[in-house]
């Protein structure tokens, strides 16, 4: 086998592995909706428990718990992803950036990750293992 045929070979996973990313950081993105508004898995909130839904923690959580399921399920996705994106930029300096530059410091860098990947999600599309792909008729075919 030669390297391009590998190479082609390798590339031609790169959908998938597109909806493998969706699908993996739309399951750890869920955990923040719902710890937010159920504590679960746990409570992350100060002082413990869940946040009102009608607070900006609770708009948040919203957004993170029903944006994240349809950014799992890949509906939607590339508004969801897109105003996904924006609320973790916003997130980012409204909660992060005050405590200093560096993400690993402020504590901002899943804040940061998540608006990238979110980011490129809404130019990139869900991949085809996606129900916007079976809408479109497009499943196991590269978008």
């Amino acid at each position: 086998m030669s390297n391009v045929s590998v190479g082609a070979r390798w590339c031609s996973w790169a959908p998938y592995f597109l909806s493998m990313l969706r699908i993996i950081a739309a399951f750890l993105f869920v955990q923040y909706g719902s710890a937010k508004l159920l504590a679960f898995p746990a409570t992350i909130m100060p002082g413990g428990g869940t946040v009102q839904v009608t607070s900006l923690p609770g708009f948040a959580g919203t957004l993170e718990l029903v944006g994240g399921a349809l950014l799992l399920l890949g509906l939607f996705t590339r508004p969801v992803a897109f105003v996904l994106s924006g609320e973790m930029a916003a997130a980012y300096f409204m909660a992060h950036a005050r405590g200093g530059f560096w993400p690993v410091l402020n504590g901002g860098v899943p804040a940061v990750i998540f608006c990238f990947v979110w980011l490129y999600i809404s130019a990139a599309g869900p991949g085809p293992w996606s129900i916007d792909a079976l809408l479109r008729g497009s499943v196991g075919q590269s978008e």
